[in-house]
């Protein structure tokens, strides 16, 4: 899942943003509003935090510009205007998808933002199964031919994205816009390394297969 983190505090920013790679998402920061707006017109994002109160242009304007997209993100406001007639302008005036107030508690962030991300026609399942592999998306477990597979957030998150391509080739380039972030240099080797060891991780060198000119997929 691809998250932008539009949030000026940047130390809150910082932390938010390495939760949720921790829980496998690819995740970018804007610390204004115009940067927030900008970086999702060039980038197709599931899922945008959004702070209220940004500088430049602020997160009201950011939300009211974006609905104006054929596919906008999935908005999630994040911020201290905690009154229950902020949270209503938020979500019906301003169009947000979710609303949650500062403070907050991070595990109830990631529940929200997974549910955002599962809001598009005809979701994976929870479960994916494929070759003896099964993922299960929520409990963010992996297990090959019964056998439970301890898997980094990158490694999890390519596999998943294979194994919901099911068998059909997913390119290097999208791998790099999924799992990674705007930073990760499009020459890098940390998508062929990161198959590297996924593959010795699941006991099967030959269950990756790399197609060349498509990028990677599934066999069997």
């Amino acid at each position: 899942m691809r998250v932008l983190v539009a949030e000026d505090h940047r130390v809150l920013a910082r932390t938010i943003a390495a939760g949720l790679r921790r829980q496998a998402m690819a995740v970018d920061v804007a610390g204004s509003g115009d940067e927030a707006e900008r970086m999702c017109l060039l980038t197709e994002y599931d899922v945008l935090v959004l702070d209220r109160d940004l500088p430049v242009m602020t997160g009201d304007e950011v939300c009211r510009k974006l609905r104006e997209l054929v596919d906008p993100p999935r908005i999630l406001m994040l911020t201290s205007a905690a009154a229950l007639e902020d949270k209503v302008y938020g979500l019906e005036r301003l169009g947000a998808d979710d609303y949650l107030a500062k403070p907050f508690d991070f595990a109830e962030l990631v529940a929200r933002i997974r549910a955002l991300g599962r809001r598009v026609p005809k979701p994976p399942p929870d479960v994916l199964r494929h070759a003896g592999i099964t993922l299960d998306r929520d409990r963010r477990e992996v297990t090959a031919r019964g056998r439970t597979v301890e898997l980094t957030p990158k490694e999890f998150a390519v596999l998943q994205l294979l194994m919901e391509a099911g068998g059909d080739a997913v390119a290097h380039d999208e791998l790099v816009r999924t799992v990674w972030d705007e930073h990760l240099d499009p020459r890098t080797t940390a998508v062929r390394a990161t198959i590297s060891r996924l593959r010795g991780k699941l006991g099967d060198p030959g269950l990756i297969l790399t197609d060349t000119g498509q990028g990677y997929r599934l066999c069997g």
